[in-house]
């Protein structure tokens, strides 16, 4: 996987499809484990532990180009923070991320230091969540968050959704594969294969 992804970026920059200060977002989406919808399955009242579950991917993607430059895929429903380590770390090996965006699921003193002292990106944008205790916080980088927030800069954190829309609408919503090893080995092809469709559309 990591070898692939090397190779589409590496044909992405050629192309000219990665700026000189790219910018990012991390986020998570939900895949059906099955072609029969949730939304469907709630509306028949059946609410068992078999529908329960559902495959969780999250991505960073690059805002200009809408590539996807890390998956991690696990179980939902579980909180997003754990998965933000490995998909940034991941992330920067294939693109020199200069600015980071997430939502507040992300908000984590630990989460800046990391990506602006360990893996050399310049800025961080992930708003402050305050847990039910308004105040201003006390460690560097999220005072910096509650201070000097840069909105306008933020509103381009809608890419991603754009990204998990263009992804199931292309390559559908549902899974095919019944067992969760197969099925996170199922979600990195259709990154591959997105990936590779957006790079070859682009240098046609």
């Amino acid at each position: 996987m990591q070898r692939l992804q090397a190779a589409i970026f590496k044909g992405a920059t050629a192309a000219g499809l990665i700026e000189a200060r790219p910018e990012a977002s991390v986020d998570s989406t939900g895949l059906d484990s099955q072609y029969v919808s949730r939304h469907f399955l709630m509306r028949q009242g059946k609410r068992t532990q078999r529908y329960r579950n559902w495959t969780k991917l999250t991505v960073v993607c690059h805002h200009c180009s809408h590539l996807i430059a890390s998956a991690v895929v696990s179980v939902g429903p579980d909180n997003d923070a754990p998965y933000f380590a490995p998909a940034v770390s991941q992330a920067v090996e294939h693109l020199p991320v200069d600015r980071l965006m997430g939502d507040a699921a992300y908000d984590s003193e630990e989460h800046h230091r990391l990506c602006r002292q360990d893996l050399g990106i310049r800025s961080t944008a992930i708003p402050i969540n305050d847990r039910g205790r308004p105040c201003l916080p006390k460690t560097r980088y999220r005072r910096e968050m509650a201070q000097r927030f840069p909105h306008r800069q933020y509103h381009q954190r809608w890419q991603v959704e754009s990204v998990f829309s263009r992804l199931k609408r292309r390559l559908g919503s549902a899974l095919r594969s019944r067992r969760n090893e197969s099925r996170a080995v199922e979600c990195l092809f259709r990154i591959l294969a997105y990936n590779l469709m957006i790079l070859l559309f682009t240098c046609q």
